[in-house]
């Protein structure tokens, strides 16, 4: 594809052109058959919204605050995996990024550029934490996030053992038929391949080294994530951690009942991209249980199939407070590295403007269950 990206369906074709298969795989892949993945994306946009008309929206707000800021609008860069693999220094190309349309980012435990490096940018990210089982190097890493003055800490809890990703196992070859995947994209090799290095986990270096297990991300992970993890292991990281803390990959009201037990600041819904257990709620669907769980003690965040400012509104009308992009932002990136993350912002931004404006509301805190068609063709939510 070789035209203006238009919307993020654009540059998920743009992002498949540029990258190395194994690479692009591993961005749009999901779990078993992708049966929540794909549910992800059509649950939201079967979501039916309540045209309003005559209702003066000459003046549109999409401010929001969230942990004690206020930001642009009610949107951040989630965490994604290797994303400094998918442009030259990736992380960090997004985080100018996210500075410059004023939206918070969440840096991946796993990215290829390291907290400090993305720090040092500007532009300090929140950062998402998962367990491995050396548990010292947990509390160094969230030493890490305080001494870098991260705002908020992510804890991803749907990870305790990865899913089965068909996709990556497909994708997964020897050298030669990496090499040839590589120069079959010259244009990556170039500005990433070459360009781009160190190529590593950068904040995992000090426990595997500079020269990270890429070509075998997946059984590294298997090695060294911990299935023994459990609610006195987010106690822990609440006795070390004192700013916000945010507990990532909630489905079920009683877990976001317990995570508020647990000392919890807010919650985010996800399934992870439906890249864990296949044929769970899409988010789109948890969402509203979680909400009237929580009842508004603690902000809700929800990522999942988001792929437009359209699909911003209908979250935030399904019950969040803010949304967080995976893949649209990933996708972006790949393409056209930050340009194409600051156009994907802007694009969003404007989608939410339009989807405000027709359905009669000018500011996010009016966005609620009132927007909602329930007499429309979706899902009883």
């Amino acid at each position: 594809m070789a035209g203006k990206a238009a919307n993020v369906s654009d540059y998920r074709a743009l992002a498949k052109a540029r990258l190395p298969h194994f690479l692009f795989e591993y961005i749009d892949g999901g779990s078993y058959d992708e049966v929540t993945l794909n549910r992800n994306v059509e649950d939201l946009q079967s979501v039916a919204l309540r045209q309003r008309v005559l209702r003066d929206v000459s003046n549109i707000d999409l401010s929001a605050e969230l942990f004690g800021k206020k930001w642009a609008m009610p949107v951040g860069l989630g965490p994604v995996g290797l994303s400094g693999l998918y442009a030259r220094r990736g992380e960090v190309q997004a985080a100018k990024a996210a500075a410059a349309a004023d939206i918070p980012q969440v840096l991946s435990t796993v990215s290829a550029c390291s907290l400090g490096e993305v720090a040092a940018s500007g532009h300090v990210p929140w950062f998402q934490l998962y367990f491995v089982r050396d548990r010292d190097f947990v509390a160094s890493l969230i030493e890490r996030a305080k001494a870098e003055g991260c705002g908020a800490l992510f804890l991803t809890v749907d990870l305790a053992v990865p899913g089965s990703r068909y996709r990556d196992a497909r994708a997964v070859n020897g050298a030669l038929a990496r090499l040839g995947g590589y120069l079959a994209r010259p244009g990556w090799l170039w500005d990433v391949g070459i360009r781009g290095r160190p190529i590593s986990l950068g904040n995992l270096e000090p426990i595997v080294g500079k020269s990270a297990p890429l070509s075998d991300f997946q059984k590294w992970i298997r090695a060294n994530f911990d299935a023994s993890v459990s609610w006195s292991d987010v106690a822990w990281v609440r006795e070390q951690w004192k700013g916000p803390l945010v507990i990532k990959g909630i489905l079920d009201p009683d877990d976001a009942r317990a995570a508020l037990d647990a000392g919890a600041d807010g919650l985010v819904v996800s399934n992870h991209g439906g890249r864990q257990l296949d044929g769970v709620s899409s988010s789109a669907r948890a969402l509203p249980r979680v909400a009237d769980a929580i009842a508004g003690r603690v902000p809700v965040l929800a990522d999942g199939g988001v792929r437009s400012g359209l699909d911003v509104v209908r979250m935030l009308a399904l019950g969040a407070d803010f949304v967080l992009l995976g893949r649209a932002w990933a996708y972006a990136l790949a393409a056209r590295g930050g340009e194409g993350v600051s156009h994907a912002l802007k694009l969003i931004d404007a989608e939410m403007r339009v989807a405000m404006a027709l359905t009669g509301t000018t500011s996010i805190a009016e966005i609620d269950e009132q927007v909602l068609d329930r007499n429309g063709n979706q899902p009883s939510f």
